[in-house]
């Protein structure tokens, strides 16, 4: 399986990297090759246009970018499970997300 790119965006990207640690750590014990990364609502665009993610999983509390975020980009978008999400439940984000990519 090639390298699947795993893009999270939250409102300022700090409280998803504590998520992104604990998918990377998932993903490895998978045997899964996973970019995984966090960025900020304000940078989203730019790093869709470098990093070519697979997916984008929005936190919770960006929730209302959905519908945005789903007309301007041909790749999968889904918001976190909010209880997947509270509880830093890297494993079940992971599968969410590559449930996802085609």
């Amino acid at each position: 399986m090639s390298e699947k790119t795993i893009m999270l965006v939250c409102a300022a990207g700090m409280s998803t990297s504590l998520l992104v640690s604990k998918m990377q750590k998932a993903a490895e014990e998978k045997n899964i090759d996973a970019k995984i990364f966090a960025t900020s609502a304000a940078d989203a665009d730019t790093k869709l246009e470098s990093d070519h993610p697979d997916v984008l999983m929005l936190g919770p509390q960006v929730s209302y970018m959905l519908d945005d975020f789903k007309k301007r980009v041909s790749i999968p978008v889904q918001v976190i499970n909010m209880q997947d999400y509270g509880m830093m439940n890297g494993p079940k984000v992971l599968d969410q997300a590559l449930s996802l990519i085609k």
